[in-house]
């Protein structure tokens, strides 16, 4: 494992459910296996003692609560946050969304899947699956809040939604990765937004087809 490997901790309350993940994760040079978990009580112990992780991998059905109210103290750790489902529950993943999740895996990914979403996540892009954001959101033919932005700023937010980091967007904009962080930081306050999963939701809501 590299010194400065992504430390992940996994959130879960089906053993072998962790097992799977933890072994996929084991098996990256740059990632490795902070703790495991198997609900709210356990997570908190975890964060008051250790609390030394990047990421957390999180199931939203925990035997002593919702996934959810984790969040909050996950984010104050300094920690990204994937969502886990079992299943290609709309309501489920707009929840996560709002709950400010940086991200959104299926119980069923594979392994280059599990690896791909977290680091997107840490490189700040989004990782959800596209399938379930474009059944989510569909264009309801109300006003278009997009139209609030900048033609800029629906280039940067468009990029946001396919998932591409500052320094992708930047590359594909030629912008400079400043530019492009100060016109995500804009999109977000004109809507009151709080991390890029929720930008990315925004665009493919009101995207025209």
């Amino acid at each position: 494992i590299e010194m400065d490997a992504i430390r992940v901790l996994i959130i879960d309350d089906h053993p072998l459910i962790r097992l799977g993940i933890a072994r996929s994760l084991e098996g990256m040079t740059h990632i490795s296996v902070a703790g495991m978990c198997a609900d709210l009580v356990a997570t908190r112990d975890w964060l008051a003692k250790d609390a030394n992780g990047k990421l957390a991998i999180l199931d939203r059905g925990l035997p002593d609560g919702d996934g959810r109210e984790l969040v909050p103290a996950l984010k104050m750790a300094g920690m990204k946050v994937i969502g886990l489902t079992a299943e290609d529950d709309a309501g489920r993943v707009r929840k996560a969304i709002e709950a400010g999740v940086d991200g959104y895996l299926f119980k069923s990914s594979g392994i280059a899947q599990i690896g791909h979403a977290v680091d997107a996540v840490c490189r700040d892009a989004g990782a959800f699956p596209p399938q379930v954001m474009h059944k989510l959101y569909r264009a309801d033919g109300q006003e278009n809040p997009l139209a609030q932005l900048s033609s800029r700023e629906r280039e940067v937010a468009k990029c946001v939604a396919d998932g591409l980091s500052n320094k992708g967007i930047g590359s594909k904009l030629n912008l400079s990765v400043n530019t492009v962080r100060n016109h995500v930081a804009n999109i977000m306050q004109k809507f009151n937004l709080h991390n890029r999963v929720q930008v990315a939701s925004l665009v493919l809501r009101n995207q025209r087809v």
